[in-house]
């Protein structure tokens, strides 16, 4: 929790039902269990709730998937990206001659029906840790090769 203690809040006061940090620690908790949707996300607090409130204050129970939606929606992506990777560099250890693989995918579903094209990723994993060190989104037709010199420059800040 000391890493997002840097994070804005982007709701003004009126609106803060839920602490910042109880909705991040759910919806982190909630996607690293399976959750794709903002639902799930709710589900599994609900089904948690128990448990979680033995981490969190919860003054106002778990966020309804709504709450969720609307507070990501309005976050500073790269302030939470850079709160993130500060946690992720606080637990990561890599070991010696680990091996860290690069991938690169097209994020399914991603496709607008308008002009939007779909999202190509390239990510780093480190197998020993079983851990995404980054992800850089690239260009259509970009390939991992092309992608590598930006990705290891943004994983590289992120993690060393």
């Amino acid at each position: 929790m000391d890493h997002l203690s840097s994070l804005p809040d982007p709701r003004i006061d009126r609106t803060k039902d839920h602490l910042l940090e109880d909705i991040v620690f759910i919806t982190i908790s909630a996607v690293i269990c399976g959750a794709d949707t903002w639902n799930d996300i709710e589900a599994y607090g609900d089904s948690k709730q128990e448990w979680l409130s033995g981490y969190l204050e919860l003054p106002n129970g778990i966020p309804r998937h709504d709450t969720f939606n609307r507070f990501f929606s309005a976050l500073d992506s790269k302030a939470f990206e850079s709160c993130f990777l500060n946690w992720v560099k606080s637990v990561a250890r890599l070991t010696d001659g680990e091996v860290v693989a690069i991938d690169g995918k097209t994020i399914r579903g991603s496709r607008n029906q308008g002009a939007k094209s779909a999202i190509h990723m390239v990510s780093a994993w480190a197998g020993a840790n079983k851990l995404v060190l980054g992800q850089v989104k690239t260009e259509e037709k970009s390939n991992e090769i092309t992608a590598i010199p930006g990705a290891q420059r943004d994983i590289s800040d992120g993690i060393c």
